[in-house]
This record gives C-alpha cells, structure tokens and sequence, in this order.
C-alpha cells in the first residue's frame, strides 16, 4: 500500500500505542486533515489521556476494538510485536501499517542523517548531532536529534526548513515498517545477537530489520557501515552492487585501505579519513578520550560519526571540536562518583548481553556488576571469560536472576536482590576500596521500569542515597 503526505488528507487513520511516538503520530495525523483515532492495550497515562483529549482525538484504552479497523492505513508503536492477534487481523483487512518514523518522514524537509546498530548508536548520533551543531552555528541551518534516542520524529518535522538536519536514531522495530523511508546518509555501528525474542531466534531476520535503513536510498546518498563488525563486513561483501555510497570504517588500516575510495580508520594513534581519494587526519586518539570517552567500542562510534559527518559536508574543524569536548552519555558508562574509594558507574543503557560484554571490558580493574532484567535470548556463555576476569562479585536482580545465577555461579560469587535499591545496597556492602560498582544490567528494564532511562535515574538516586 502506498501511502505519502499528500493523501492523507481525509483520511481515517488507527494509531496503534499512545506512548510518546503513538501521541506524536497522532498530532502529526491531525494536524495534515486525517481523522484518527488512538488505541492502546494498556491505560492511558494522565497526560496521555488530557492530550488527546484537548486536541479532540477519538481515542480507546485496556484493548483494541474493531473500530481499529475502520482505517485506510494504520500506525504502529514500535513496541507492538508482529505477531499480535490486532496486527494480523490488520493484516487480513488489507490495512497498511506504517511505523512512525516512516509518517514523520513524509513531512520532513531536512537532511536526514539516519543511525542503526546492536550498540553504540546513541552514542554515535549524539555525536553527529554535535559535529553538525558546532557547524550550524556558523551557517544559520538548525540540527534536530530525533527517534529512538527519545524524540518523536513526528513531533520535530513541523519545526524542519530545507537545509536543517535532522539526526534520527532508529530501532529495529522502528525499521520494520518502514517502506519509503530515504535517509541522506545511513549509519549502521554493528550487529550483534539482540531482541532475538522479537525475531524468533533468528539472527537473519533481526539484521533484515536493521538492513532497512538504506532499503531506499538512491546512487548519491551514503551508507556507513562498521568493517570490524562480522556480520556487517560479510553482508556488504555480498551486496556490494545493490548499496550506494558504501563508506566503512575500522580500528585496522589495514582491514579497508587500498579496498575502498572513502573510509575512517585509525592510522597509528590517529584517526583518519579518506574522501574522495583525499586524505586527511582529524584528531590524535589521545585528545579523543581525554574527556572520559574512553573503551574500544567508542573509538568505533567516534569513527562511524566521523565518517557521516565528513560525507555530509561538515568540516575537519567542527568535527574535531566535537570530539574533544565530548564528554558520553547518560546512561552510558556513565560516570556516577567515587564513594569510599569505590567508583559507581551508570550503564542502563547496556540492554543486551555484548553491551554488558563491553562495558566490563572498558571498566579498568575489578568490577562489582550489578545485572539483570527481561532475558532479550542472548547466549549467557559467551560471557564467562570475561566475567571470570572482570567480577569479583556478581549482584543479581530482575526476571532473569535465576539466569545470571545458572551461568556464573561457578566462574564467581553471585548474591540475590529482589529490587534494583536491594542490589544497590549489597554492592556498597560488598565493594572493595579501588573496585568499580558496574550497574549494566545486559537485559531490557521492562521488569520492572518503563524505560532504560528510568532504571538509570534510579540507580542514581540509589547510589547518591536519595532513592524515592
């Protein structure tokens, strides 16, 4: 079904999730003369509810009625999986379904540089975002940071002019319905096992949904990609012809040069880019993490948001101004504070088993992890060199407890929390002077919070000793 911002107009529209995208959506819909009508399995929040109301938008809560098919097409939450009885019963309906990144980008003027990836794709966006910030400033466009990094696409595209730049972090789910949506240059940071509950298990079909970002784009756009990344380097072996403007990027100089006219490599300690045949070095390595920014995985996102923003015309200067005043994200590594000679560290962020992998790896010293959370059907072994390494005591809370329990209670001392303040308190109780309290949960947080950044706020105020 094809569906644009021209025929919208008149239209009878079902938005599927009233969280923050399902909401935006919705103004969005209105705003264009389509007639909509919201719908949710669960209840409505407060603000949700007076939102809708006050913009006179038909909506229904704690199920989905057969009015949600009485609809031309559809939009639906990224948190609704594919195989939900409402989402087949569309489907037999003949209802097109459209993400809400792909509604939003039937309205959007600006450049759009997109970011998908297993990890480090906050990380990397927030980066480019700051690359072409440091530039706008100078040539009067605007930057807007959009999608999974927490920002409605559909709730920016109103405010976008020609020439502005819209960054739009993009989920998987957010990918999956995706049928026109066309970014000026793609970014791609890896592609590791996660949300393999969502994908039955099927790494193909996982890394399918991610492929969809650059399923549109045309001869003078751009796709970067991450060479040290397996799955990638095979997958863009294999399609080399059916991708316009590949552009990888490796830590190894040696693993592109001499293979490709554009590339961001490190080339002794710096890091360097090829455009065009030109090349050209931007920043010592040593000023990259002088800031904290520190972990071999962060030198991939550095590159990756290098190499997108030199391709979409930012300038060496901006770029390496970002670099060194960067200083992480929340909820990434992020640095809390040293309590009785006991460093704490924030990385809710760490949703999936390799990221947890990651931030052991980059936390210097001995680590007391706190993890847990809903189980995404990763493979707990492949974690067991570096826990026995890394731990020194596991603290473990969340659905998947009994999990952690099973795998590493042989290679290390695991001690039980029914609640994230129960293993806040057990790690203080357990740490020793010059050790690292590592919250990265490696699981979703939807146990117990509503989001990531929750379950982060509240590690937080834990540590600080103000829990509420």
């Amino acid at each position: 079904m094809s569906v644009d911002a021209e025929s919208i107009k008149g239209s009878h529209v079902s938005v599927l999730g009233a969280k923050r995208s399902g909401i935006a959506a919705a103004l969005l819909l209105q705003r264009h003369g389509a007639h909509v009508f919201v719908s949710d399995s669960e209840p409505l929040g407060d603000h949700e509810k007076a939102c809708l109301q006050q913009s006179g938008i038909a909506f229904e809560e704690k199920g989905h009625s057969h009015k949600v098919l009485e609809a031309d097409f559809s939009v639906v939450s990224p948190g609704i999986p594919p195989h939900v009885a409402v989402i087949e019963e569309m489907g037999k309906n003949g209802i097109g379904m459209f993400s809400e990144i792909e509604l939003a980008s039937w309205f959007c003027k600006a450049r759009i540089l997109g970011v998908t990836g297993t990890d480090g794709k906050t990380t990397t966006a927030t980066l480019i975002a700051a690359m072409c910030g440091v530039e706008a400033a100078e040539r009067g466009y605007r930057v807007f940071s959009a999608g999974n990094i927490g920002v409605p696409f559909s709730s920016l595209v109103g405010k976008m002019r020609p020439g502005d730049v819209a960054v739009v972090e993009l989920s998987s789910y957010q990918l999956e319905r995706c049928t026109a949506f066309r970014p000026d240059v793609a970014v791609v940071t890896n592609i590791m096992p996660d949300h393999l509950d969502r994908y039955e298990g099927s790494m193909q079909r996982y890394a399918e949904a991610k492929y969809r970002i650059y399923a549109n784009q045309r001869q003078d756009d751009w796709l970067v990609y991450n060479a040290d990344n397996e799955t990638l380097r095979a997958h863009f072996a294999d399609h080399r012809e059916y991708v316009p403007g590949l552009i990888p990027f490796s830590k190894s100089i040696e693993r592109i040069s001499g293979v490709n006219d554009n590339y961001a490599t490190m080339d002794g300690r710096w890091l360097t880019t090829v455009i065009g045949g030109k090349k050209e070095s931007v920043i010592c390595k040593d000023d990259l993490f002088k800031r904290s920014f520190r972990g071999s995985h962060n030198l991939e996102n550095a590159l990756a948001a290098v190499c997108a923003a030199r391709v979409a015309g930012i300038g060496i200067a901006p770029v390496r101004e970002a670099l060194e005043t960067f200083g992480g994200v929340e909820h990434r590594q992020e640095f809390v504070g040293t309590f009785n000679g006991v460093d704490w560290v924030n990385d809710s962020k760490a949703t999936n088993l390799n990221a947890l992998r990651r931030a052991l790896e980059t936390v210097p010293g001995k680590v007391v992890l706190i993890a847990g959370g809903r189980e995404k059907g990763g493979d707990f072994s492949e974690l067991e060199d570096t826990v026995r390494q890394k731990v020194s005591i596991l603290v473990a809370f969340g659905e998947s407890r009994d999990k952690f329990i099973a795998a590493f209670s042989s290679l290390v001392r695991i001690v039980q929390a029914s609640s994230l303040e129960e293993a806040v308190s057990l790690a203080r109780l357990n740490a020793a002077q010059g050790e690292t309290v590592l919250f990265s949960p490696g699981c979703s947080s939807f146990d117990m919070f509503d989001n990531f950044e929750t379950r982060g706020k509240m590690f937080k105020m834990c540590v600080r000793g103000r829990a509420e």
